[in-house]
Order: C-alpha cells, then structure tokens, then sequence
C-alpha cells in the first residue's frame, strides 16, 4: 500500500468556489431499491431487476452523439435514480456498454452514449454527459420518465470521459454522485467540486497515470464531503475498464451510487472502513458517510 500523496496549493478561484463543507448526505430510506446487498451481488454483472433498452438515434440527441438507455421493467418500487456514462478518447459506446446493463440491472435509468467526436475533449464529453442526462428527462420515451427521477443523477466515465464527468458535476452541482474510471483531464485542480465522488484508478496505467490525474484530483476535492480513490492491481488505462464487466469497478460504481445517488446506507460497508485486499494497491476515503 502506498502512502497519500500531499496536494498542490489550491489558487484563490477554488476558495472563492467553495468555502464551506458539504451538508451531511441524507440516511433515509425513501429510495432504497431492490433486495439487501451482499458481497455476491455487488459484485454480480445481473442485478436484482430485469431491464429493457431503447436506442437514442444520431438525428433523435441533441448535443450528443448516438445512445442507448437502459431502464428497469418494474413499476411497483418508485422511481429510479438517472445516470449518464460516456467513453474516452477514441473510444465508442461499444467500450463502456457493459455499465449500461450492469447498472439499470441494480437498479438505475442508464443511458450510454458515443460522443460528437471521436476526439472531443474531457470538457467536450462532460457537456455531452449533462445532454444525455437532460435527454432522459425531457426527450426519452414515456416508458423511461415514468420510471425515472430527474432529480436523481449522476455521472460515470472513462478516461476523457472521466474527465468529463468531473466537468459535469462542477458544472451541476445539483448532480448527486460521479465516478470517473481511469480519469484524464489537463485540469488539475477541482477543488470547486462538492458532489460525492468516487476516483477508480489502475496501478499500470501509462496513458492517464494516477499521480498525474486520479491522485490528483482526488487531493484536490478538498470541499468534497464524501470522496473515495480505488487503485486496481495490475490494472492498465483499459484493462478492467472497457468492453467487459469488471467485478470490482462494477461493485464500487454500483455501491457509489446507490449510496449517494439513492441515499441508500446499506451500501455504506462495501466502502467504508475502506476494503482491502490484493486486488487493491490502495483505498482512501473520506469516510464520513458511514
């Protein structure tokens, strides 16, 4: 296990941005969905719901490319909390799919999309993310808004779509949870950023390295009440992260946001006191929630 890195000094604009601590995030149990979690069933790709899926068209986005939305079947539980996930660099809806499945199955409103651009930039894929999410609640088919809360949302994404999702929950503070996985961004500094969020890392990652990017921004959300930095063993910039379920990204990214975007604490001890194991090179977490 490494030690914490300490972070840089932050620039005046980040204390004028933020200058009081998060208020606590909420224990009710108004939006717990689905059956108590356990070990397996974080770490399961099938979730307790059964789900549908419509395609979003080039022609039918606006502000984004093509999609997919996922959207669990049942009706008798509430509604459920909205999440948009975008690829990186060069990379297309196909690489992150498996989030699409793997999270309206625990129990969310999923809509996966492939950018403007191949090549559009983190700050380019983080408004393309906040579009997809507004398309969800105005735009999507009434099946989906009916089972959808809008005031429940959150972001995920790899690698410049990592970075874009640090840009939309900066943009939108409104946004209630994010994870960016194997995050890129030439930003640095998100000190400003007050939504929970959770940074999954590789140890072996040389394109978005961790003390250059995830470890970074990870110090620098020092406004942030709840955050948590996941480093994978062995893990490469797209090993663990594309095409194929990951057990341990999908449990952490199921486990963030039903705890922040659901408020549901009985996924408090999948991330608190933080895990350890030999498939981790480190965990830190702010741990307040718990």
């Amino acid at each position: 296990m490494r030690f914490a890195r300490t972070s840089a000094a932050l620039p005046a604009i980040a204390l004028f941005l933020a200058v009081a601590a998060a208020p606590p995030a909420a224990a009710a149990t108004e939006y717990q969905r689905g059956p108590d979690p356990t070990e397996q069933s974080v770490l399961s790709a099938t979730g307790p719901f059964t789900y549908s899926t419509v395609s979003v068209s080039d022609w039918a986005s606006a502000g984004f490319g093509r999609g997919t939305i996922y959207y669990p079947n049942e009706t008798d539980q509430g509604t459920f909390g909205g999440v948009a996930v975008s690829p990186g660099y060069t990379s297309t809806e196909a690489h992150i799919a498996w989030l699409g499945s793997r999270l309206a199955s625990h129990g969310f409103v999923v809509i996966t999309v492939t950018t403007n651009s191949l090549y559009d930039d983190p700050t380019e894929r983080g408004q393309q993310l906040l579009a997809a999410l507004d398309h969800l609640a105005t735009k999507s088919p009434t099946a989906v808004r009916q089972r959808l809360d809008p005031d429940r949302m959150g972001v995920v994404g790899h690698s410049m779509g990592g970075g874009g999702s640090l840009y939309a929950v900066w943009a939108r503070p409104s946004l209630k949870a994010a994870v960016p996985l194997a995050p890129y961004h030439t930003i640095k500094n998100w000190s400003g950023i007050r939504t929970p969020t959770m940074f999954i890392g590789g140890s072996d990652d040389t394109v978005a390295t961790v003390e250059q990017h995830a470890e970074v921004f990870y110090n620098s959300l020092v406004y942030a009440r709840d955050r948590a930095y996941a480093e994978l063993a062995g893990a490469t910039h797209n090993s663990s992260f594309l095409f194929e379920d990951h057990p341990t990204v999908g449990k952490f990214t199921v486990a963030w946001l039903k705890r922040f975007i659901d408020s549901d604490t009985r996924y408090d001890r999948f991330l608190c006191p933080p895990p350890s194991g030999a498939y981790l090179t480190e965990y830190r977490s702010s741990c307040p929630h718990a």
